[in-house]
């Protein structure tokens, strides 16, 4: 196995996660969910952010990008390192990396369906082969700790593989420290509904907390999702991309308030704080890039949204951008 290069430093992780109805997480999302993003859904009141899905295998050979996946602060903690990987060698060596340099809590992918994914065995695939998956599980926890290890499921591979609830009670039996459910099978993809009646089998199982993922594309369904399956609480992916003032709204309805109407003003002020989030924390042409894909998704529905985003296609500095919102919102 190569010699690892040096990762970069997390600040102390407290020795409890926050996990209930309450504490609503930040799911991993690929090419989304980077620093930038956390330190904006935690300012919205995320309680928990997972990072980007990170490969053990590039992390312990120290592929080019890995780094930058894994950048924090001390603002932006409780965080979570997700790491996918059908290897149980190189699942241990790299939470050990992990854990030598700060990293305190992690996330095993066994439900990712993208087909490169697949390939190698990881994410989905692993429910096709659970001896290895516990192998995997034992190894991540032998050295990152009892309980500090997560595990995002799906149903099974398709219909005909179910896995559940016996996969769970015995990840539970080896030590994880809560489970995350998408109530799709890997065969479905995004497609279809969520199938929360899966989620309300089987919390009553576990001992250990359970996480809702899956159609919370509003901080209505969150919420619905709490009161319909009795999980311990809920990790917003979509809908959180689309308007990171989800976890706000989550508590505020929590709460019994109901929500205040979501104004042109208040997107462009959300925008404008990605934006300097983005600045702050990235070089400038790749966050730049990053928030022309990104404000589509923030002013989805609004009048002009379609010929904003054609602008932004166009748009090759921060001072075009600035004026973009000025004049479209």
């Amino acid at each position: 196995m190569a010699v690892d290069s040096a990762l970069p430093q997390c600040p102390a992780n407290p020795d409890v996660l926050p996990i209930g109805p309450d504490m609503p997480w930040l799911a991993p999302l690929a090419g989304y969910s980077d620093l930038p993003f956390r330190l904006l859904c935690r300012e919205y009141g995320a309680a928990v952010c997972e990072t980007e899905m990170v490969s053990a295998k590039g992390l312990v050979y120290a592929s080019p990008g890995t780094g930058d996946l894994l950048r924090t602060l001390p603002e932006d903690q409780p965080l979570v390192v997700q790491l996918f990987g059908a290897e149980p060698v190189f699942l241990a060596r790299a939470v050990e990396l992990l854990r030598q340099a700060g990293y305190g809590w992690f996330d095993l992918n066994v439900g990712c369906s993208v087909r490169k994914v697949l390939r190698q065995g990881a994410g989905a695939a692993m429910l096709s082969d659970v001896d290895n998956l516990l192998e995997a599980a034992r190894a991540m926890l032998h050295c990152a700790g009892p309980g500090r290890v997560g595990f995002k499921l799906r149903l099974g591979l398709d219909d005909a593989h179910p896995v559940l609830p016996d996969l769970a009670l015995r990840l539970e039996d080896v030590g994880a420290g809560w489970l995350t459910l998408h109530p799709r099978t890997a065969m479905d993809g995004f497609g279809g509904r969520a199938q929360w009646d899966a989620l309300a089998r089987l919390a009553p199982r576990l001992s250990l907390p359970l996480l809702a993922s899956g159609d919370l594309f509003t901080a209505q369904n969150g919420v619905q999702c709490l009161r319909e399956t009795g999980v311990t609480g809920v990790m917003y992916a979509r809908g959180a991309m689309h308007n990171p003032a989800i976890f706000r709204e989550h508590a505020v309805l929590l709460a019994g308030r109901g929500l205040p109407e979501r104004d042109v003003s208040h997107i462009k002020a959300m925008i404008q704080r990605h934006v300097a989030l983005a600045r702050a924390h990235c070089s400038g042409a790749a966050a730049l890039w990053k928030m022309r894909s990104v404000v589509p998704r923030y002013v989805r529905g609004l009048p002009g949204a379609r010929a904003l985003r054609q602008e932004l296609c166009r748009c090759t500095n921060w001072q075009k951008l600035a004026e973009l919102l000025d004049t479209w919102l």
